[in-house]
Order: structure tokens, then C-alpha cells, then sequence
């Protein structure tokens, strides 16, 4: 591999990293030499992915950690640099809708329950901002680092049947720029803040919404397809080698981006 592109020996933290999409991220990291630190709230849950890690011959460890417990992960955080010394890398990959906070199609907004209104931006918003508080203070004191965000199609128009999550993906978004000209002008141009933005991509979450019980496309899913040029869902390995490079020297004038990964869905008018 091209040098600039090279990860070898950072240390990357990676919260949600025994779901579906952290344990992708954190696979793809492994092969490419990073140190990983896995979070996640369920320890049977980092077991199982800390021996997927080392299987691959990388260096990982698995620390339980609440995104959503400043203490949690101040503790973590500790761990880390007793045992590596630094931190260059945070994803703050744990997020994602809540079942409850998806309205069905024959709900409006007013069938909506606050409380899981008040779960999922939880989770999204402060679930991301957390994490940045206090890896992001290592990283402050280093005067080095990148931290990703996982924004989402949903933050950059309004979609239907998912307000909590569209909401707080946008607040995503917002915080990622924000913290990116925060770190940049306080802490110098060592500290990059970027985000993704995945287009479609089929997973435990969203299953239901898009594909039929008898494996056909749902409605929705032909609206999305039609509105992706490259006439396909996404594969979630296809977001690994955007996320490294973000995290490179290759992105070293790259901070505050919202990256889509959509296969042109927000490029796309419809006509």
C-alpha cells in the first residue's frame, strides 16, 4: 500500500464496534495494522468480535464502555493510554434508529412517542458527542488525531417515517463541522473531525422497511433504488476504505467533510 494511505500502528478507538457496521470498520482496520480498542455496551458482544480481530493476526482489545456515561468512558479512555499510550483514531460508530421511533406507514407524527423520540437522538446525537468530549481531550493534548462521525442520507433531505433519526443525524453532521473548526483553531491542524454519510445499505435495522417476507423489494426500497444511479444498495464493506482514508495522511487537508457513500442518491434530481 502507498505510505499516505498507511494506518500501521494507530491506535483506533471504535465505539458500537460489536454491531454490525463497527465490526466491519474495525475488521477492515485490523487487516491495515491499526491497534484496535473495541467498545461496546455488552461484553458478550466484544468477546466474540475481539476473537474475530485477533484471528486476522491484528493487535485488538475489546473495553465494555457507554457512550451515553461521560465516567464510562473516562475510564476507558484511561485503560487506553495506560496501555498504548495515545489515542489517533476515534470512530464513533454506535447509533442507529430505534424500532419505536419509526413511524408505520399509516402513523403521522402525532403518533409518535416522545420517549423514543428522546431515545434515538440520545443515542445518535450525544452517543457521538460523548465519545468526542473525552477521546477528543487526548487527542487536544497530543495536538493529533481524526475523529469520524456516522452521519446519513436522512440528514441531508427529509425522508419519510423517520423524524428522531433524521434529526439527530442532522445535529451529526452539524457537530462534526463544528468540532472540526473548533479542534483546528485551538489545537492546530494535527486534529481532523469528518463524517460519513451512508446511502442504503441493508442491515438488522432497516430489514424490515425494505425487504418483503418473502425476499422481495418493499415499496420504499423501489423508491430508493430509483433515486440511485448506481441502481443498488450499498455492501457495508464498501464504507471501509473511505473511512481509512479519512483517518490517513492522504486526508491530511480534509476536516469538517460530510462524506456521502450513496452510489449517487444525493447527487441524483429524480429526472
Amino acid at each position: 500500500m502507498n505510505e499516505i494511505f498507511s494506518i500501521v500502528g494507530k491506535v483506533a478507538v471504535i465505539t458500537g464496534a460489536g454491531g454490525v457496521l463497527g465490526g466491519s470498520i474495525a475488521k477492515s482496520f485490523v487487516k491495515a495494522g491499526a491497534k484496535v480498542v473495541a467498545i461496546d455496551i455488552r461484553q458478550e458482544n466484544l468477546d466474540s468480535r475481539v476473537l474475530e480481530l485477533t484471528a486476522e493476526g491484528g493487535e485488538a482489545i475489546g473495553i465494555v464502555g457507554n457512550v451515553l456515561d461521560i465516567a464510562s468512558l473516562e475510564n476507558v479512555s484511561k485503560e487506553i493510554v495506560e496501555k498504548w499510550g495515545r489515542i489517533d483514531i476515534l470512530l464513533n460508530i454506535a447509533g442507529g434508529n430505534v424500532p419505536g421511533a419509526t413511524l408505520a406507514e399509516d402513523q403521522s407524527f402525532f403518533d409518535m412517542k416522545i420517549v423514543d423520540w428522546e431515545k434515538v437522538t440520545n443515542l445518535n446525537m450525544n452517543g457521538t458527542v460523548y465519545p468526542s468530549y473525552v477521546f477528543g481531550k487526548v487527542m487536544a493534548e497530543q495536538k493529533s488525531g481524526s475523529i469520524i462521525n456516522i452521519s446519513s442520507m436522512a440528514a441531508l433531505q427529509s425522508m419519510t417515517r423517520v423524524p428522531g433519526y433524521s434529526a439527530a443525524k442532522a445535529a451529526v453532521s452539524n457537530f462534526t463541522q463544528w468540532l472540526a473548526m473548533e479542534m483546528a483553531m485551538k489545537y492546530g491542524d494535527g486534529i481532523r473531525v469528518n463524517a460519513i454519510a451512508p446511502g442504503f445499505f441493508i442491515g438488522d435495522q432497516n430489514r424490515a422497511v425494505l425487504i418483503n417476507p418473502d425476499g422481495s423489494l418493499t415499496d420504499r426500497s423501489l423508491k430508493v433504488i430509483a433515486n440511485t444511479p448506481m441502481k443498488r444498495f450499498g455492501d457495508i464493506n464498501e464504507l471501509n476504505g473511505t473511512v481509512q482514508f479519512l483517518c490517513s495522511e492522504a486526508a491530511s487537508f480534509i476536516t469538517g467533510v460530510v462524506l456521502p457513500i450513496d452510489g449517487g442518491f444525493s447527487s441524483f434530481s429524480g429526472v
